[in-house]
């Protein structure tokens, strides 16, 4: 029977090869896939060699490029807005009513502690001032590091400070002395929880002054390391420009040569030629020691017998120009996580649907961002400042009830304009009149608070009734809200 076994054992091989024939086609190692490099290194194996190159380009792309400028400066102004994002106290009392006092105390105290001065270490930013520069660090270096510092220096007893990136160590990896793991200065128990940091004194590349590598280990407590993650196991975060870097260095290098070329082709040029190659001189010779004439417009100069002047008329930009740009910049969008046309500033192809759709995609990433900010900076930054400010008097109520006061307090992002304002408010009242949605919602996409708008219409409506004034939509009465398209219509109208 060993032919069987034989016959039967080359089926098997023959179905192992048939079955490794179907399997996935991106595992492909064939001829066509020889340059499809690829590793199983853990996260920070391939980042540590890199990490600190790709912040440096980042930086780079940053100063010189003008979409890359355009990008930061577009999540600063929807990530943070003009007013930053902001707290607002919803504290109860016992009996389930608004605690007034109390919110109107936390409220007052962080808008004084936020005030330029006060709230950062060097006095030189607000709190608003801040967040943007949290931003722009964030989403140009891919992590930024905030130190929280008790401090005797104002009433509130804290104060931040930032740290570039730099500050922590790549290169520093080895085991402490309590058996703790050091990754890339970060110092990490053995479930990868972050221990403490270990900080460049000074800033390891700064030229102006001599220093000396040293470092201060600041417990994990005490700062916070702010970074975009992609994988479990990551310690260290990486700018998110550094996928589409090399799209970017090669539009660069390909729109530089482009105006080159047709600053060249908007200049008369061309080549002088004669029987013997040298019988003419010129004017002068250029660096390649070939002859030149300084001619002026409008003016005709009699060449040598024998010489001949051959035009050189290129033709720039190519025709091909513009689709080829813009199918490059479609690409660095997609990789930076923005519409086309919020980053080129490319409105000539949009329609009303297009731009709409670009621009909710658009507000999706921001969200996304802005809840980043509150979970990882405003949230932890917050809680510090109310216990140190609770503790230390400035603000007059119980520290046994700080979780309370902590608990109950929301975080407002900033609002977007409407696309369609007539069009997004019909969906409003028409969302209210379904029951489908609440003034709470509609206020939060404004960047507003409900309890301030309801405040603010009671206000109005006190003010309109002193003065005599009359209205025909009442928004928070007993009627139902008269639609949009009928604003300013009487019932008696209708």
């Amino acid at each position: 029977m060993a032919w069987y076994d034989n016959l039967l054992g080359r089926r098997k091989q023959q179905k192992s090869i048939k079955l490794n024939q179907r399997t996935f086609q991106g595992a492909n190692t064939g001829r066509l896939f020889s340059d499809f490099s690829s590793t199983s290194a853990s996260a920070d194996s391939e980042i540590q060699p890199n990490i600190r190159i790709l912040r440096a380009r980042a930086r780079e792309l940053a100063r010189n490029d003008s979409y890359v400028s355009r990008y930061l400066n577009l999540m600063i102004s929807n990530v943070v807005g003009r007013s930053g994002i902001r707290i607002s106290s919803k504290a109860r009392d016992d009996n389930g009513s608004l605690d007034m006092s109390a919110n109107q105390q936390i409220e007052s105290a962080w808008k004084q502690w936020s005030k330029k001065g006060i709230c950062v270490a060097n006095g030189r930013m607000s709190f608003l001032d801040a967040q943007k520069l949290m931003v722009e660090t964030l989403y140009r270096d891919g992590e930024v590091l905030i130190q929280h510092i008790p401090t005797n220096t104002n009433k509130f007893g804290y104060m931040i400070r930032f740290f570039e990136a730099d500050h922590l160590d790549e290169d520093y990896n080895d085991i402490a002395a309590n058996g703790n793991s050091i990754k890339m200065g970060i110092e990490v128990d053995s479930y990868d929880k972050p221990v403490a940091y270990y900080l460049f004194k000074d800033h390891p590349y700064d030229t102006l002054h001599s220093r000396t590598r040293k470092y201060i280990r600041v417990p994990a407590e005490e700062l916070s390391h702010i970074y975009l993650a992609n994988r479990p196991e990551q310690t260290r975060g990486v700018s998110p420009i550094s996928t589409t870097m090399a799209n970017i260095k090669m539009l660069n290098g390909y729109l530089e040569a482009e105006i080159v070329a047709a600053r060249t082709a908007a200049s008369k040029c061309g080549f002088f030629t004669s029987p013997d190659g040298n019988s003419y001189v010129g004017d002068g010779i250029d660096d390649g020691y070939n002859p030149v004439m300084s001619a002026q417009a409008g003016s005709f100069e009699q060449l040598p017998a024998g010489v001949q002047f051959t035009s050189f008329e290129p033709t720039h930009p190519s025709t091909a120009f513009d689709s080829f740009t813009k199918s490059v910049l479609r690409s660095i969008a997609s990789g930076l996580n923005i519409s086309y046309h919020s980053l080129s500033n490319d409105l000539t192809s949009v329609n009303y649907s297009s731009i709409r759709q670009g621009a909710l995609e658009d507000r999706a990433a921001y969200q996304i961002a802005q809840q980043l900010m509150v979970d990882h900076m405003i949230e932890p930054i917050f809680k510090k400042w109310l216990e140190s400010s609770i503790s230390s008097g400035a603000i007059n109520l119980p520290i046994g009830k700080f979780d309370k006061f902590f608990n109950s307090t929301n975080y407002v992002c900033r609002e977007w304009a409407w696309i369609d304002p007539l069009k997004e408010m019909n969906a409003h009242v028409v969302g209210l009149q379904n029951g489908i949605t609440t003034y709470t919602e509609i206020a939060a996409s404004k960047g507003i608070d409900a309890e301030e708008l309801m405040e603010m219409h009671q206000k109005e409506k006190d003010l309109m009734d002193q003065y005599g004034i009359k209205t025909a939509y009442q928004p928070f009465g007993n009627k139902q809200p008269v639609p949009a398209e009928g604003y300013g219509e009487t019932e008696d109208e209708e």
